[in-house]
C-alpha cells in the first residue's frame, strides 16, 4: 500500500492557530476575571488592585498587595495553583498547532508499512 501524506494548506494551518488561540484566550480572559473578582469579594481589595494581583498571579510573577482577610488567603492559595495550571494548558493549546506541523513535517508517529 502506499503512503499518503497529509499537507496543510497555509491557510489551513492558520486556521487552526486562530482557533487555539482564541481559545487559550477565552480560558485566560475567564481565569482573570474569576481572579479579579475572588480578589475583589474575598480579599477585599479594590477593583484596580484586583486587577493587578489577578494579573501577576495568572502570569507567574506574584501577588502585589497583602491579603489581610481569612476568606481571602483561602482564595488566593487555591487561585494561585489554578492559575499555574492554568496557564500552562493555555500555552500548550495555544502551541498545540505547532507541535502537530512539526510531527508531521518530520513524519514522527507515522507507521511504516
Amino acid at each position: 500500500m502506499g503512503k499518503t501524506r497529509h499537507t496543510l494548506t497555509s491557510k489551513h494551518y492558520l486556521s487552526k492557530w486562530a482557533k487555539s488561540s482564541l481559545i487559550a484566550s477565552f480560558i485566560l480572559s475567564g481565569s482573570l476575571l474569576l481572579g479579579v473578582f475572588g480578589y475583589h469579594v474575598w480579599g477585599e481589595l479594590t477593583w484596580l488592585d484586583s486587577l493587578v494581583n489577578a494579573s501577576m498571579i495568572l502570569s507567574g510573577m506574584g501577588p502585589v498587595d497583602p491579603i489581610r482577610t481569612d476568606a481571602g488567603k483561602w482564595f488566593a492559595s487555591f487561585y494561585a495553583i489554578y492559575s499555574g495550571v492554568t496557564f500552562l494548558t493555555s500555552f500548550a493549546i495555544f502551541l498545540s498547532p505547532l507541535v502537530h506541523h512539526f510531527l508531521h513535517h518530520f513524519h514522527l508517529g507515522e507507521k511504516n508499512d
